[in-house]
């Protein structure tokens, strides 16, 4: 996610960190090396005079403008949503870990040093790696620095490392962990369906991260306007030239800008769980989770919010 403070004066036009411009700038220096072309031709192309006037352009033009804008909202929405989403694991995670620390009974106060023999301990650190295993299962990565085996006991990650949707199996366990507390006298079933409710919640929240996941916009709508977006481009110094003349490739350059830009922003965003600049800081987030359910047990030492790199938070 990009993090920066709105530019303003000449910064907005120099400003490229953080811009879509990266993402388009071959299409958009191919589109303007036409239109020069085209310019310097006077729209003949091998010595054929391509006749084309502004009315074609101005039909399409409306519709596709309308039809992008429509895509990108269908876009932000699902990118909404999934930060929406990210909030409820945050919420329900403090939540657990409140629930937890203060309603299941145990030979003493939890501290930080206890580790994972203590039932508590567990179930907050068993959280945490939850949250970093859906983050993972959601933009397709391995866990290759670790970061959910190092809150699981080693029998439960052998476990873990067997089964293919490791979120859910690491529900399953809280589920076992929650039903031991209740066998044990520890929770009463008032308080234990109130747990419960909180673990349900962060299924429902991971499930329906999956179901974004899992269900992308139709991909013939998509490709349909990223053709019509490069078409209309590539031919509209043919219907400007003999109107504008040398200015042509400034207002080529400036519709394709618009175009091309919103066509590459509607796919990122399209995908909210990726690791593009414009995509969720699941990383960030995850950290915050961390560093909240660390602080509960007690941690002397948690981690530092993590920090936007050129102006991007991952």
């Amino acid at each position: 996610m990009i993090v920066r403070d709105r530019p303003s004066g000449l910064r907005l036009f120099l400003i490229v960190r953080g811009s879509i411009l990266r993402q388009i700038r071959g299409a958009l220096c191919a589109n303007i090396l036409v239109a020069v072309a085209v310019t310097l031709s006077h729209g003949a192309l091998f010595s054929q005079k391509i006749t084309l006037t502004t009315i074609p352009f101005t039909l399409i033009g409306l519709p596709l403008a309308i039809f992008l804008g429509f895509r990108n909202t269908a876009s932000y929405d699902r990118y909404w949503e999934a930060r929406k989403l990210w909030g409820e694991l945050l919420l329900r995670s403090r939540n657990l870990a409140r629930q937890v620390l203060s309603l299941v009974e145990g030979e003493g106060p939890v501290r930080w040093g206890l580790g994972p023999a203590d039932v508590r301990v567990r179930m907050v650190q068993r959280s945490l790696a939850f949250v970093q295993a859906l983050k993972h299962q959601l933009r397709g990565t391995q866990d290759l620095k670790g970061e959910v085996q190092a809150w699981l006991q080693a029998a439960e990650w052998q476990d873990l490392a067997r089964q293919p949707n490791k979120a859910a199996a690491l529900m399953m366990k809280m589920g076992e962990d929650l039903q031991l507390c209740r066998r044990e006298g520890r929770l009463d079933s008032v308080l234990t369906a109130q747990i419960d409710n909180t673990l349900s919640a962060l299924t429902a929240a991971a499930a329906s991260c999956e179901r974004i996941k899992s269900s992308p916009l139709p991909f013939s709508y998509t490709l349909l306007l990223h053709r019509t977006a490069y078409l209309y481009c590539f031919l509209l110094p043919f219907g400007l030239v003999d109107s504008i003349g040398f200015m042509t490739p400034f207002v080529v350059a400036i519709v394709a800008y618009t175009f091309f830009g919103l066509d590459a922003l509607g796919d990122e965003i399209e995908e909210p769980f990726g690791l593009l600049p414009n995509d969720l800081p699941l990383d960030a987030i995850c950290r915050t989770i961390e560093i909240d359910l660390r602080t509960a047990l007690g941690d002397p030492a948690p981690p530092a919010p993590l920090q936007p790199v050129d102006f991007c938070l991952m």
